[in-house]
């Protein structure tokens, strides 16, 4: 493959986004056009492919963001949108790209981390990652009568209510300082736009944006977007129904008034980390809402 070309941060080059867009849709069944065209594409996603003329055939993104551990900011890069075009697989392109992301980042942060799918856990070991275990945490609730009035539901689809969304979680406090993720606005509005755009609510007394789900008994939690510390009974009282029975969040808490319990998560996906020097925390779970 004589012409193949490596690219890297093309964002703004329309071509070869439309084409990158086309695999990713191929592969994952997702495009990015518009998050990059609302703006949210940023210089913290920087995707490194392989092109053949115009063509995008293999990538590797990163996104730079920070890890919160145990109130401490630690620098991180997460990788994700892993893809190959079925023509050019098993020539090498991922694994040629993983190797130009860790040289180019690898000194400069303290973790490297992905979530890969079942069929490629012997993957990532190659380039030093290894295995974590995350844990699903969660707490028995007894309802009360709720106060459903005083939320609002978002929609994503309204400009005010988007740019709201932006304002807020720019200016947003960490959602733990046990473990948690800072600096990941992009992140989060690519799933609001795409992943929760009927599960974002604004909690006008509390002032905090939550972005939740009920199915059945259990309330599902998976993100509080707060600019001041707030207390998380208030927030269940006001989310939950006559029926919740059981709060499941998706993220790490560490709320000192609630009592949780965990157990071994098993996601489809599996968390991997290459670290330089440091330990990576054992019992947390990665808040899904930063999650590439």
């Amino acid at each position: 493959m004589n012409n193949l070309r490596l690219i890297k941060d093309y964002k703004n080059d329309e071509c070869l986004r439309k084409s990158f867009n086309e695999l990713a849709t191929d592969i994952f069944g997702i495009d990015f056009e518009e998050w990059y065209q609302k703006g949210f594409w940023d210089s913290d996603y920087v995707p490194f492919s392989y092109a053949v003329g115009d063509k995008v055939i293999a990538n590797v993104s990163v996104n730079i963001l920070n890890l919160i551990i145990d109130g401490e900011t630690k620098k991180a890069v997460q990788i994700g949108t892993v893809m190959t075009h079925p023509d050019y697989r098993n020539k090498g392109l991922s694994a040629n790209l993983m190797q130009n992301v860790l040289e180019e980042y690898g000194e400069m942060s303290d973790y490297i981390y992905l979530f890969a799918n079942q069929s490629v856990l012997d993957f990532y070991p190659k380039f030093g990652f290894g295995a974590v275990d995350e844990y699903e945490f969660s707490m028995k609730y007894r309802p009360e009568e709720n106060s459903a009035v005083n939320r609002r539901k978002l929609d994503v689809k309204n400009p005010e209510d988007l740019n709201f969304i932006k304002e807020f979680v720019s200016t947003r406090i960490p959602l733990s300082q046990t473990f948690s993720t800072d600096h990941t606005l992009g992140i989060f509005m690519f799933h609001c736009l795409n992943v929760f755009p009927e599960d974002i609510y604004f909690l006008e007394k509390e002032n905090v944006i939550v972005l939740f789900k009920i199915e059945h008994d259990h309330l599902h939690i998976f993100d509080i977007v707060s600019k001041n510390e707030y207390d998380i009974q208030q927030i269940l009282h006001v989310i939950a129904d006559n029926d919740t029975r059981k709060i499941i969040f998706h993220y790490t808490p560490d709320y000192p008034n609630i009592q949780v319990e965990w157990k071994k998560y098993s996601g489809s996906e599996v968390l991997f980390v290459k670290s330089k020097h440091s330990r990576f925390p054992s019992r947390i779970k990665h808040p899904i809402t930063s999650q590439a």
